[in-house]
C-alpha cells in the first residue's frame, strides 16, 4: 500500500509539476478544468444525488467549466481577473464563515444545498489556479506548498504529541498539536521565504516587502487554519455519504477531492489575497 501511495504521489508531482511549468496558460487552464470537472464528479457523489440528478449536475458543471474555460481565453485579462475576484470573494465568505458554522453545528443538508455547496468549492479553486498561474507558477507552487507543509507537520506533530482531538465526530485522527504543529510549520516555512525575498530576487519578493513581511507571515497562518477546515469539510462530506474516500481515481490515495481538499479552502482566498497586494 505505501509503494502504491508513494508511486502515485511522485507520478501526479511530476505531471502537474511538468503542465505548471511547460505548458501554455490555455493548457493550463484546460488542466485545471479537467481536476475540476473530476472534483465536480465526485462531489455530486458525496451530495447523495439521485442518478438521474448526478447526471444533470455534472451536465450543468459541464456548461459552466466550458463558459469559464471560453472566458479565460476570449475576454479581455482584466475582465476576466474581475470575475475570478468576485468567486474568490465568494469562496473567502463561504471557508471563514459558512464551512466552519457547517462543521460546528455538525449540519447535514439536503443534496441541492450540498450539491451547490460543490460548486463553491470547485470552481473559485479553478479560477484560483489559472489566476496564481499567471501571477508566476513559482507563487501558485509556493502557495500548494504551504498546505504541503501544513499537512506534513501537522501529521508529525500529531503523531508525537496528539492527544487533544480536534474535531472527533468529523475527523478522528486530527488533534490540536497537530494544528498547531502545522501551524509552526508554516511560520517556519514563511520566514524562510521572507529571507529569501529579502536577500533574491524572486516572484514572492513583491509580497515579502520590508512593511508587509508580518502581513504576509500572518496570511500565511491564515492559510494554514483553513487548510484544516478544507480538509474537515471535505470529511464530513464523506461520512455523511457513508465514503471513506471521494472517489478511487487514485491509486493509494483516493480519489481528486481527497488530494485537494485543503487547497480548495486555500487557493482561493491566497489568491485574492495576492491580488490586493499586487494591485
Amino acid at each position: 500500500m505505501l509503494k502504491t501511495r508513494v508511486i502515485t504521489a511522485v507520478a501526479i508531482l511530476l505531471v502537474v509539476l511538468g503542465m505548471l511549468f511547460l505548458v501554455p496558460a490555455a493548457g493550463w487552464s484546460l488542466f485545471a478544468l479537467a481536476i475540476a470537472l473530476v472534483g465536480a464528479w465526485e462531489w455530486s457523489r458525496l451530495a447523495e444525488l439521485s442518478p438521474g440528478a448526478q447526471g444533470a449536475y455534472l451536465a450543468i458543471s459541464g456548461a459552466i467549466g466550458a463558459a469559464a474555460w471560453i472566458a479565460s481565453l476570449r475576454l479581455p485579462a482584466s475582465e476576466f481577473f474581475a470575475l475570478a475576484l468576485w468567486t474568490f470573494g465568494v469562496a473567502a465568505a463561504f471557508w471563514i464563515v459558512v464551512a466552519p458554522l457547517w462543521l460546528a453545528r455538525h449540519w447535514r443538508p439536503g443534496p441541492l444545498v450540498a450539491a451547490i455547496a460543490g460548486w463553491i468549492v470547485v470552481w473559485p479553486t479553478w479560477f484560483a489556479l489559472v489566476f496564481l498561474r499567471e501571477v508566476s507558477p513559482w507563487v501558485l507552487l509556493a502557495v500548494a506548498a504551504l498546505v504541503w507543509v501544513a499537512d506534513i507537520a501537522a501529521y508529525f506533530a500529531g503523531r508525537r504529541f496528539g492527544k487533544r482531538k480536534l474535531a472527533p465526530a468529523v475527523s478522528p485522527g486530527k488533534s490540536w498539536e497537530g494544528v498547531y504543529g502545522g501551524m509552526a510549520g508554516v511560520l517556519a516555512y514563511g520566514l524562510a521565504l521572507w529571507w529569501i525575498s529579502r536577500h533574491y530576487a524572486t516572484p514572492l519578493t513583491p509580497l515579502f516587502t520590508p512593511a508587509g513581511g508580518i502581513v504576509a507571515l500572518a496570511a500565511m497562518l491564515l492559510l494554514a487554519g483553513l487548510s484544516v477546515v478544507g480538509d474537515l469539510f471535505e470529511s464530513w462530506m464523506k461520512r455523511g455519504a457513508g465514503m471513506k474516500d471521494s472517489s478511487q481515481l487514485l491509486p493509494g490515495h483516493g480519489g481528486v477531492l481527497d488530494r485537494i481538499d485543503a487547497l480548495t479552502s486555500t487557493l482561493p482566498v491566497a489568491a485574492l489575497a495576492i491580488a490586493a497586494c499586487l494591485r
